[in-house]
């Protein structure tokens, strides 16, 4: 948070009371205070942060600890979370901009640093609703910072730095590649010197220098490529700053990678971008690291030396980095210009596999950010990515791109429709049975309108010809064609189901190991799974509208259904209501027969008309959300829409088979967070925030009533019994309906007959509607298709499933496609 030590301490000038600062009081005479109901005021969180763990003996950590900086509107705190109540975070219970309440907590001193201490949060107590603290604060950051007499002058209590003192900064909230923080330095003037160039060396002289013990010369160089951040930190390190980043840096003589080490990548990794001209000095060589990425550069056509590498390290020795003003440059020094390979989308069918290219487009969807976890050793990792469409106006076909973070995340989470899009080393990816796409490297760097400017490639042809291009666009009429968020996947499943131990994309798992997967799941995480069974009920549901925002507010990132509030005790595991149980309820309760009671089978086609009808199924439809609302902590579906008939169809064995089913898996419907809108430059901000994940520091925004139309019409309630006939899980299915949706990009489009199971199997109704030609009355009503579901009794099935953890206790569970026996293929 910003320093303000200078209104830090306790002073008598407070008149208004503060729940912090009697409780910092009330912790001066006890190790641990116990808050009563009527005691724990509510505080808003303004800042999460997130930083790696110190190793403990004997006590079994996170990898990861938390600061938390909350305010009761006269101070603001920052504090430490006990690592008990991480799963909060993880879950993104606790979150910034909400209100919680402290129920527990201590102080703790550190025993190693005179003057240092903090307050540890050890229990509390999360609401789901917005802070009404927060609506009384103008500018959080005047409000003066709550610290303990004596301790004034305590500098981490006070800057951008963790609590854990071990730590020296803080990771970005949700991945290990963006830079967070105030020691990232950026947009620092390059300096105007006179530089000594008589005796620069060359690279194409390194290679043969690499194993003598003489002194190199400096270097005059460009960096023509440059990668994303690494962070290598891991318990036991004694590194304080454990980042790397390559660039790769040419002159006349070729090209040769460059590697900037530790804490030397806070200080100028955001000041090296492609076309900055370095002097080096007191650098080092070793040789190359081979098992990792490479930018492709044929089309530079220099000479690449690979055989060694240029390494900047802080110490041992310091190298001296001279950042070079551009009007400083001279021509007689033969730099290279910077080469790109810009890729229409007419052509990139004709790209091999793997190949690298680069793009410029006219964005017309965004896709919500995402995280999968990494691969890689040491303390877990997540990467974050979404999916964006682009076109350039030379195919009907836009750019389908898969852009993880390319450590520039201001950048990655301003990307909305109607922004021009350039994007670097990008790979194709050829699948079968879908259109190719794109897909971010290692090498990868994106732009955005309002960063173009001074970029290397702005006076390209390739880019001059897209510009020229989208000056002959309507604003509106694009603007038609664009939507943000929702539930979107991409590449679509393949025509046939292959199950092959060498190929884990998508896993078979039994039912319980599904339990297990929903339990492990964290905030945005997303997972494919694969299971068999039978379909055992189907419900068609219309999608309901959202509320208005009363407050004017933006919604968090994910944002409940209605206000919980849940206690979270720590220390103790045996207490704490495990996730999973959230999840599960067993179908014996009286709810899961109530529901039952009520489904409405349809056997023939043809809707309910009568005014007893609708008012039955009206009721109906009303008392389900009620119980929903009444489970507890279990998945709360979106209220369908009351007015709607409820269809449905289940299977003749169901009713039995229910008596015998131990655990039904994420009952409820739809979320709001899984359905795409459409784009407008009125909402901007608040789509964007709604399609961001939980930003790290809370921010006043405010925006319209209500989020913009929803695309999507309805959606199915599809019940899946497990093969063993023990587990049941609920997923929602949402078909394709329009040429115009996201998800109808590159879907395969062999005509089917609408049945229940070929529209599940296909992922769409057939045909398409094509709203310029106004032919959505062909599309088969949703009691048409129910009508078919018959052929679903008994019927061994493949379900591919998406889940994905919306925030707090959502979890999106999507069917993506259903195979039949006879579509899978037993290698």
């Amino acid at each position: 948070m910003e320093d303000n030590s200078s209104s830090s301490s306790v002073v008598s000038g407070v008149t208004q009371a503060s729940f912090l600062q009697r409780t910092l009081e009330r912790l001066s005479s006890t190790q641990s205070l116990k808050l009563k109901t009527e005691e724990a005021a509510p505080v808003a969180v303004i800042a999460l942060q997130r930083y790696l763990s110190e190793q403990t003996k004997g006590q079994q950590l996170d990898s990861y600890s938390y600061d938390v900086t909350v305010t009761d509107g006269v101070w603001r705190a920052k504090c430490f979370l006990h690592p008990s109540l991480n799963h909060l975070v993880h879950s993104n219970s606790l979150k910034t901009g909400s209100e919680i309440s402290i129920t527990q907590c201590s102080f703790v001193y550190n025993e190693r640093r005179l003057g240092h201490g903090y307050i540890c949060i050890e229990q509390l107590r999360c609401a789901a609703k917005r802070s009404a603290v927060l609506a009384r604060v103008n500018t959080v950051s005047s409000l003066p910072i709550l610290v303990k007499q004596g301790m004034e002058r305590s500098v981490v209590l006070q800057s951008d730095v963790p609590l854990q003192v071990s730590r020296k900064h803080y990771l970005s909230l949700w991945n290990n590649d963006d830079p967070e923080g105030d020691i990232w330095i950026s947009g620092s003037p390059s300096a105007d010197t006179v530089l000594d160039v008589s005796k620069v060396t060359l690279l194409s002289s390194l290679d043969s220098s690499f194993k003598n013990t003489w002194k190199p010369l400096p270097l005059l160089v460009k960096i023509i490529h440059k990668s994303r951040l690494r962070y290598y930190g891991k318990f036991g390190l004694k590194i304080d700053y454990p980042y790397q980043a390559y660039f790769e840096v040419a002159d006349q003589s070729g090209t040769m990678s460059l590697v900037l080490w530790n804490e030397l990548c806070p200080e100028f990794y955001q000041r090296l971008n492609v076309g900055t001209v370095l002097y080096l000095q007191n650098y080092t060589l070793k040789q190359s690291y081979s098992n990792r990425s490479r930018p492709q550069m044929d089309h530079h056509r220099m000479k690449t030396f690979n055989s060694v590498e240029i390494c900047l390290n802080p110490r041992n020795p310091a190298s001296v980095i001279t950042v070079v003003s551009p009007k400083s440059i001279l021509p007689q020094w033969g730099l290279p210009d910077i080469c790109y390979q810009f890729t229409a989308r007419s052509e990139l069918e004709k790209l091999a596999n793997n190949s690298a290219c680069d793009i410029i487009g006219l964005v017309t969807f965004v896709g919500r950010v995402e995280r999968v976890k990494s691969k890689g050793k040491g303390p877990e990792k997540y990467w974050t990515y979404r999916w964006v469409h682009a076109v350039d106006g030379t195919s009907d076909h836009p750019f389908i791109l898969e852009l993880f973070s390319t450590s520039q995340a201001e950048i990655f989470s301003h990307i909305c429709p109607m922004t021009y899009l350039v994007c670097t080393q990008m790979r194709v990816c050829h699948v079968e049975g879908s259109l190719p796409y794109l897909t971010s490297s290692c090498e990868t760097e994106t732009f955005i309108t309002g960063y173009h400017k001074g970029q290397p490639y702005v006076n390209d042809p390739r880019v001059k010809s897209f510009i020229q291009w989208t000056k002959t666009l309507k604003d509106n009429v694009v603007l038609q064609k664009t939507a943000v968020g929702g539930y979107y996947r991409y590449p679509h499943p393949p025509a046939m189901f292959t199950q092959s131990m060498a190929d884990a994309q998508v896993p078979l798992v039994a039912a319980a190991d599904l339990k297990r997967e929903l339990e492990t799941l964290q905030y945005r995480e997303h997972k494919k799974l694969a299971i068999q069974g039978q379909i055992a009920a189907v419900q068609y549901m219309e999608t309901p509208e959202p509320q208005g925002l009363k407050d004017k507010e933006v919604p968090s990132a994910s944002t409940d259904v209605c206000d919980q509030t849940v206690t979270y005790p720590s220390h103790s595991s045996t207490t704490k209501q495990t996730f999973v149980e959230s999840l599960t309820s067993h179908c014996t309760d009286s709810s899961s027969e109530s529901r039952r009671k009520r489904r409405i089978q349809i056997r023939n086609a043809g809707r309910k008309n009568t005014n007893e009808g609708e008012e039955q199924a009206e009721e109906e439809s009303n008392s389900a959300f009620e119980e929903v609302q009444q489970v507890g902590l279990s998945l709360q579906a979106e209220n369908p829409n009351p007015d709607s008939n409820d269809l449905s169809w289940e299977s003749s064995s169901w009713v039995r088979q229910q008596q015998e089913v131990s655990e039904h898996l994420c009952k409820g419907g739809l979320w709001q967070d899984s359905i795409c809108r459409r784009f407008t430059l009125d909402e901007k901000n608040v789509l964007l925030q709604w399609s961001n994940l939980q930003p790290t520091r809370w921010t006043p925004l405010r925006t319209a009533d209500a989020l913009s139309p929803v695309l999507c019409p309805g959606y199915y309630h599809v019940t899946i019994l497990g093969i063993n006939k023990q587990i049941a899980v609920d997923a929602m299915y949402i078909p394709v309906v329009s040429s115009s949706e996201p998800q109808a990009v590159g879907l395969p489009q062999d005509p089917h007959g609408n049945t229940m199971l070929s529209c599940l199997s296909s992922g769409f109704l057939c045909p398409l509607s094509n709203t310029a030609n106004n032919s959505e009355e062909t599309l088969p009503r949703p009691e048409e298709i129910l009508a078919t579901a018959s052929e679903l009794e008994d019927t061994h099935v493949v379900c591919i499933l998406d889940l994905c953890h919306l925030g707090g206790n959502k979890v999106e569970v999507m069917i993506s496609k259903v195979y039949r026996l006879t579509e899978v293929s037993l290698d």
